[in-house]
């Protein structure tokens, strides 16, 4: 991390010392049954309170073992188990972490201070959209500022929320080193003290995941594609202002940021939990050291499998859509689509994309999706030019595993993009493994999330706008015939 004037460090939260159990409920060694034989039959207050608890407990264990033995699938047969299976089973259930109904319950903190405002009333893990509201836990301090690049327009709004954020706002602001290195910015002498307490970045080199409390986005809808794939984990909540071209996600005007801005500083706000894919690419091949340098982030681990040969796999964070296509061949594509491991079907044409509900209004609506909520727990399967006529697209639950390969038979290799960004080659023997992501994006809504996605649907993309039928003049029924 680079700063400009001035320097600071970011201390990363330290985690709290695990305490380890000491060991399954119920279970002596002999010692200690030895001695306890040995104890006076006449037991203190005390002791008798303790063996009062002790049964409490026991009785806690066998109704919670009743549960698991009544929670048995239609259909399973009861089986004689060895001795001590069954408090596994039951430490096993108690062990086991929640999880969303429709898919990974998602996270609800989001960078080092942001969460959602606790609902109590939620039913069944899926809270209310209209109560998803944001709150700190500590003042926001560090505000990270995405520009659109190569757009001159945008320089003289830039200026104006970085002087509010350094001045008024006592903010430590963010930025990508190629901003602020921009000739216009350097050429401002009376921006000259504002642009040398930035704190500069570069991207794939510098980590600022744990040191950034709320991202502030001037552009069109590829400034918070570029800011959820900064973050591949938990994602600060993103304020993103309508300065683009479409502004499908971008809900807030700019001639009122200084009040916008200040309400989302004090909080109890309305967000939207854009969900994000979960993409691991595995391939049965060994990069070269320039392309390993050029991965983002370091995401590529690498694996070996049982024949030693070298396997690499790719894991990255989606907001929009994968989409895999046949490249420059003039053949079909020819893949493979699993649901959970299962076949479902071969897809003979284009290609397929595989969205999210935010990235129903992008590519795959282009494609003949239908539009999703981004509230609605989904994964959209859209195919691309399909080579038939009854291939239409499919909503699947979040939460379930995508994988696709080539088929065996195909002609040619296929191509593969996220969110428009890092286009690789998939060969024979290559897998995309696709999933709902725990880390959505937390996005601020300007009004609700209901009121904006559809203002931004009849804004943006015209949705059912048409002109309208004129009253008739009298109230007779058109159909009648007149004599």
């Amino acid at each position: 991390m680079q700063n400009s004037g001035t320097s600071m460090s970011s201390k990363p939260p330290t985690l709290a010392d695990e305490v380890q159990p000491a060991g399954p409920v119920g279970q002596l060694s002999e010692s200690a049954m030895s001695s306890r034989h040995r104890e006076h039959p006449s037991k203190s207050p005390r002791r008798r309170r303790e063996g009062k608890r002790s049964r409490r407990m026991g009785d806690d264990h066998e109704q919670l073992l009743g549960d698991v033995e009544r929670q048995r699938l239609p259909g399973q047969h009861e089986h004689t188990e060895p001795s001590g299976s069954a408090s596994n089973v039951a430490e096993s259930c108690l062990k086991r972490k929640a999880h969303f109904l429709h898919g990974p319950y998602p996270a609800t903190h989001f960078g080092p201070k942001a969460c959602i405002l606790p609902n109590p009333t939620s039913v069944m893990h899926i809270q209310d959209p209209a109560s998803q509201r944001l709150t700190w836990n500590k003042p926001p301090v560090n505000v990270l500022v995405i520009r659109k690049i190569r757009d001159e327009s945008l320089v003289k709004p830039f200026k104006e929320l970085c002087r509010f954020l350094v001045e008024e706002k006592q903010m430590m602001v963010y930025v990508e080193r190629r901003v602020a290195d921009d000739n216009t910015l350097s050429k401002d002498e009376a921006f000259g003290s504002i642009r040398n307490q930035l704190c500069t970045f570069r991207e794939g080199y510098d980590d600022i995941s744990n040191c950034i409390d709320l991202i502030i986005c001037l552009g069109g809808d590829g400034t918070l594609l570029y800011a959820s794939s900064l973050f591949q984990c938990s994602v600060p909540p993103v304020m993103a202002f309508h300065l683009g071209s479409l502004g499908f996600l971008t809900p807030f005007k700019f001639d009122s940021f200084r009040t916008e801005v200040s309400k989302v500083f004090e909080g109890n706000a309305a967000i939207t939990l854009r969900s994000r894919l979960k993409v691991k690419v595995m391939k049965d091949m060994q990069l070269s050291s320039k392309e390993l340098q050029q991965e983002h982030n370091g995401l590529l681990i690498h694996e070996h499998n049982n024949s030693d040969n070298g396997k690499v796999t790719q894991q990255m964070q989606v907001l929009n859509e994968v989409v895999v296509d046949r490249g420059p061949s003039s053949y079909l594509s020819n893949v493979d689509l699993y649901l959970d491991g299962r076949l479902i079907t071969s897809v003979q044409g284009d290609g397929l994309i595989v969205s999210t509900p935010t990235g129903s209004t992008a590519y795959a609506a282009a494609a003949g999706a239908s539009m999703i909520h981004p509230n609605v727990p989904a994964i959209m399967v859209t195919p691309i030019c399909p080579h038939s006529l009854s291939f239409r697209p499919i909503v699947v639950p979040a939460g379930v595993e995508l994988m696709i390969t080539l088929s065996p038979d195909s002609r040619n290799t296929a191509w593969v993009s996220f969110d428009g960004r890092k286009r690789q080659e998939i060969q024979h023997g290559d897998c995309i493994k696709i999933t709902t992501s725990c880390y959505p994006v937390p996005s601020i809504c300007c009004h609700d999330l209901v009121y904006d996605w559809f203002e931004s649907l009849a804004q943006c993309l015209h949705w059912n706008v048409r002109k309208k039928q004129t009253r008739l003049a009298d109230d007779s029924d058109s159909s009648d015939t007149e004599n």
